[in-house]
């Protein structure tokens, strides 16, 4: 028997992502047609002997997750249930709180999933590494390059026994170019190091403060206080994939992430992909289209478009490296290109949106996203343009480089700017 938890945060996290997580929270924003944590649990209900699986943040239990995690329930026949923690509890925190609900039943092993990465969670092969040599941390690595890596959870470890000697968490030197992907398969005796992080966090913060129990002990960071700490000991292992694999931590590695899993899709779900159909748009690459969703014969999608629900698409729209969400209205003749247009937003006749894409180094395999941050040097850096909820742009105008905030009514162009 076995077990998920999702990893999914909290408000306080996600700030990058904004404007978009305004409106919905982070891990329910739609990457390639369904909510980000829809295609963890897609790769945890496809590994036989899944039992449960269990979201843990700091989220609100609002409308939209609980409405998620009902649909979710029904689609995947699996009990799929959401437990707050009381305070941020950082990476592992929430793992040693709930480790009642964990190992209830008594499971073999239970995946540990970020939800902010985009990736084909090679789950099975994970699980048959760990059943032929059972140690308490199986984590997924993979390579970046030498600058990069800097980046990330790096990873120094054995070759022939893939154990990992030594785990650094963003150095500041050159240290691996294997890096932590945010996918971990836990054994349950894996909960015992977490105890001990947690009654050592109650004993130092006890010489300091005598005044009883320390609320603060329950922030557990799995990677400095668990991996760096037990890295070399014969606990650790790590198992590497080439499949795909990226971080989204910003709304440009959205699209990114959305342009990897449109791709998957030839492979997992065709289904999903929109067909060039006689008198129906024309379609180029990997596209995805709402069924509710109406588009123009005469527009023309992709590649990597993603096509929400409710959308009206007009005549002679040019749709391209974009994502369009609910509800939103692309009037005759618009051109969106490296864009997120947001829910109910309407970009009038003849209007040009467009964004400069910050993709990796296409002729370095082993490249990743930058997740920069927006300025450099006190200026506004070229990036993928987004719209936010309810925005309307006026017909004949340019959006290149901005980001417009919720429910702004432009009435001019506007090029690298932040529209407040």
């Amino acid at each position: 028997m076995l077990k998920a938890v999702i990893l999914i945060g909290g408000p306080q996290k996600g700030t990058r992502f904004r404007p978009l997580s305004f409106e919905v929270p982070k891990p329910l924003f739609p990457v390639a047609g369904v909510p980000m944590i829809q295609h963890h649990i897609e790769a945890c209900a496809q590994v036989p002997g899944m039992q449960e699986i269990l979201l843990i943040g700091f989220y609100q239990p609002d409308e939209p997750l609980t409405r998620f995690l009902e649909a979710a329930q029904q689609e995947f026949n699996l009990p799929i249930r959401y437990l707050q923690e009381f305070a941020p509890l950082g990476t592992g925190g929430g793992l040693y709180h709930f480790r009642d609900q964990i190992l209830a039943g008594s499971p073999e092993a239970f995946f540990v999933l970020n939800a902010d990465v985009c990736s084909d969670f090679p789950l099975s092969a994970m699980l048959d590494v760990h059943r032929h040599q059972p140690h308490p941390f199986l984590l997924l690595g993979t390579t970046a390059n030498r600058t990069q890596s800097l980046n990330y959870g790096c990873i120094v470890e054995n070759p022939q026994t893939h154990e990992v000697l030594h785990y650094v968490e963003k150095p500041s030197t050159f240290v691996s170019d294997i890096i932590n992907c945010g996918i971990y398969l836990f054994s349950p005796e894996a909960l015992k190091p977490l105890r001990d992080v947690f009654q050592r966090n109650q004993q130092d913060r006890q010489l300091e403060d005598s005044s009883g129990l320390w609320p603060g002990a329950g922030t557990i960071r799995l990677e400095q206080d668990v991996f760096s700490a037990l890295a070399g000991q014969g606990q650790i292992y790590v198992h590497l994939t080439d499949g795909i694999w990226s971080q989204i931590k910003s709304a440009g590695s959205a699209l990114y992430a959305s342009r990897l899993y449109l791709s998957q899709y030839q492979l997992t779900h065709p289904e999903r992909l929109a067909k060039h159909t006689p008198g129906g748009p024309r379609i180029r690459g990997n596209v995805y289209i709402h069924p509710t969703a109406k588009v123009a014969p005469s527009a023309v999608l992709g590649p990597n478009v993603s096509i929400g629900e409710g959308v009206t698409i007009g005549e002679g729209v040019r749709l391209r490296e974009s994502i369009v969400l609910h509800g939103a209205t692309l009037q005759e003749h618009t051109c969106v290109l490296h864009s997120i247009v947001g829910w109910g937003s309407t970009v009038g006749r003849w209007a040009r949106v467009e964004g400069t894409p910050n993709d990796p180094n296409p002729n370095d395999p082993r490249a990743h996203m930058d997740s920069e941050s927006l300025f450099k040097d006190g200026k506004l850096l070229p990036a993928i343009t987004i719209l936010g909820c309810r925005v309307r742009i006026p017909a004949e105008v340019l959006i290149l480089n901005s980001i417009v905030l919720p429910h702004k009514e432009l009435s001019r162009s506007f090029t690298n700017q932040i529209i407040l």
